[in-house]
């Protein structure tokens, strides 16, 4: 922690910081849990300079809004670090996926008039396009897989192999997507294994948010891209809010975000499995 973030922290909380304790971090950010002499324990996130923790805060403060999850309380935000409540890990029992497949269901209930947000945030490091519209197919081809591709063309990924692929999403998104229409609702947007907590309780907590408005489909798509999730998770969220016939045939559409977005961080090694999702629909 640099002297900057320290000064900070210690003037606006009127504390002094007494240990530091790294727990890891992504390819963005440091993440460390720090105590105070007065014996507070706080969670750390630095290691970035813009807008990006701004965005992750705003982020969490619209998940609380909807109610269904625990999300951590924002203590301090700047450019260069988000400063939140550091929660106590608790243990997974074994209804812990049958309650967080209702809660998601419930944070999907939660609904806006049009898809999008009021800011652009970010997707991982990649900024994530969020301009609103009353069209998810509009919205969905522009300002995430036309986006996508753009980059992958910029960064020397898009071959012939991605291009004929692509040009097949382009056409057919329209029968992909047909009969799938529902009001915009509040997604997570970058749901996987490691953006969830077990909370003190048992309980899931949310973290690390890339929040719009969408369709659900695409939230639920992204927490099979790396697995982690149960059976049970998904029954009970079925159970508490059904999709519509054919979420199947679509999930690949909506896993091919996540995939280009990895393959435009991380590289090559996701282009055969862009290449895969997008032949899907031939």
């Amino acid at each position: 922690m640099n002297n900057s973030i320290i000064q900070q922290i210690e003037d606006q909380l009127q504390c002094s910081i007494t240990s530091q304790q790294t727990t890891g971090g992504g390819c963005i950010a440091q993440t460390s849990i720090i105590q105070t002499n007065d014996g507070r324990n706080y969670f750390l996130k630095q290691g970035f300079e813009g807008s990006m923790f701004q965005k992750e805060a705003n982020g969490l403060i619209e998940l609380r809004k909807a109610k269904a999850f625990a999300v951590p309380e924002i203590i301090l935000v700047a450019n260069n670090f988000l400063l939140l409540e550091a929660i106590e890990t608790g243990n997974k029992e074994n209804s812990f996926f049958n309650t967080f497949g209702v809660a998601f269901a419930h944070l999907h209930q939660y609904t806006n008039d049009q898809f999008g947000f009021f800011e652009d945030n970010y997707i991982g490091s990649t900024p994530q396009i969020n301009k609103a519209s009353t069209s998810w197919m509009e919205f969905y081809f522009n300002h995430r897989l036309l986006y996508q591709y753009q980059l992958a063309e910029q960064n020397g990924y898009a071959d012939k192999h991605v291009r004929d692929g692509f040009h097949i999403i382009e056409k057919r998104l329209p029968a992909i997507l047909d009969g799938s229409e529902e009001k915009p609702c509040l997604l997570h947007g970058d749901l996987w294994a490691d953006n969830y907590m077990v909370g003190p309780n048992g309980e899931p907590v949310l973290i690390d948010p890339a929040v719009y408005y969408g369709h659900r489909e695409a939230d639920l798509a992204m927490t099979k891209l790396f697995g982690g999730f149960s059976v049970e998770f998904y029954n009970s969220y079925f159970n508490t809010y059904p999709l519509k016939e054919g979420y199947q045939y679509r999930e690949n559409i909506y896993l091919l975000y996540h995939v280009l977005n990895h393959l435009n961080l991380f590289g090559t090694s996701y282009r055969s499995q862009a290449i895969q999702l997008m032949n899907s629909y031939r």
